[in-house]
């Protein structure tokens, strides 16, 4: 539907007013509170044009109007236009990161801390995945017996580790020659360059090397490595959240890692590094967020390395704020990935 100017301005009060007060929104208070220069009546008129349109609904016969999912998308998508967070903020952010040095686990663990704060919501990120896992380095350790530590270093900062078991013992020094040679061999290579190599080695370095691989296979699901999450209190407290079933299905969207595996596969592969993507009550896909949006952003280099962060909230969210700091962290942490692998 094409809405005509008044009505866009009417729906994006209602959106606002119910955004902060989570309370039906009457034609009445709309004129008093935004001093607007049309009457109550013709208000009341809009706003039932625009719940014929599927854009609000009444909950109760004397009650106010709220918007519905429709609503909010098209809030979103036509009316929010682009929104940018204040410099201040910015700075404040910005001098975070700087003091968290070029750890990138700090680096995560911040940026997860951060986006749940500015948006009073649940957040999300996760370790820069590469594209297409490349070797950067080995580390092998010997521990007990025949069982041998290694810790594998993709490019994009990635780091998997796993437990070898050898047929028999190998001391501490061949095992540093090993991974010495194998350092200068694979350096830069794809799962598939690296499992060409096997058959020409020996058998410590096959077992090396098909561990390797078998990590890397592991590295090129979407959700490769830890996820960082923060906030889940502020969705908790909600009043969309009172109902424990509600509660539950929040809590499911955050730990079960084959649901997060599922809704980013589908999802921010379709985004572009730095775009951000807003889903909706679940966009009639995922039933766990019916009652949710999420805000997902991606960042990273192109071709090298990227990774995705996100905001978890009610419907009821303060998009261009949250949008704008999703946006925001996103750039910071790409830049982050082009020091570390370009620095």
């Amino acid at each position: 539907m094409n809405l005509a100017e008044r009505q866009k301005l009417i729906l994006a009060l209602v959106i606002r007013d119910y955004i902060d007060n989570a309370q039906p929104v009457g034609s009445k208070t709309m004129v008093d509170k935004y001093g607007l220069s049309f009457s109550s009546a013709t208000v009341r008129n809009e706003m039932v044009a625009l719940t014929e349109a599927g854009y609000l609904r009444q909950p109760h016969t004397s009650a106010g109007r709220v918007p519905t999912e429709e609503g909010y998308r098209y809030f979103v998508r036509q009316l929010m236009g682009q929104t940018d967070l204040a410099p201040q903020t910015k700075r404040m952010i910005t001098h975070q990161f700087y003091q968290a040095g070029h750890d990138i686990d700090n680096w995560l663990r911040l940026a997860a801390s951060i986006l749940a704060h500015q948006s009073q919501a649940a957040s999300l990120v996760t370790a820069p995945h590469p594209e297409k896992a490349r070797f950067k380095h080995i580390e092998l350790i010997s521990t007990l017996g025949r069982q041998v530590l290694m810790v594998l270093v993709l490019t994009g900062g990635e780091i998997r580790q796993q437990i070898l078991a050898l047929a028999e013992p190998v001391s501490q020094e061949t095992l540093s020659i090993t991974a010495a040679q194998l350092n200068q061999l694979c350096q830069g290579m794809t799962t598939a360059a690296i499992a060409a190599l096997v058959p020409q080695m020996e058998a410590l370095e096959q077992d090396v090397l098909n561990l390797i691989v078998e990590e890397m296979d592991l590295s090129s699901a979407v959700l490769g490595g830890e996820v960082y999450r923060d906030g889940l209190t502020n969705v908790l407290t909600e009043p969309e959240f009172a109902e424990v079933e509600l509660a539950r299905r929040a809590l499911r969207v955050f730990e079960e890692r084959a649901f997060l595996q599922d809704l980013l596969t589908s999802t921010i592969l379709t985004t572009n590094v730095g775009g951000v993507q807003v889903l909706i009550g679940g966009e009639g896909t995922w039933e766990e967020l019916r009652e949710c949006s999420i805000v997902l952003g991606r960042y990273g280099v192109p071709g090298l390395a990227t990774g995705t962060l996100g905001v978890l909230g009610p419907i009821r969210m303060s998009y261009g704020h949250t949008i704008s700091t999703v946006r925001f962290v996103a750039d910071l942490l790409s830049d982050l990935v082009v020091e570390l692998n370009l620095g």
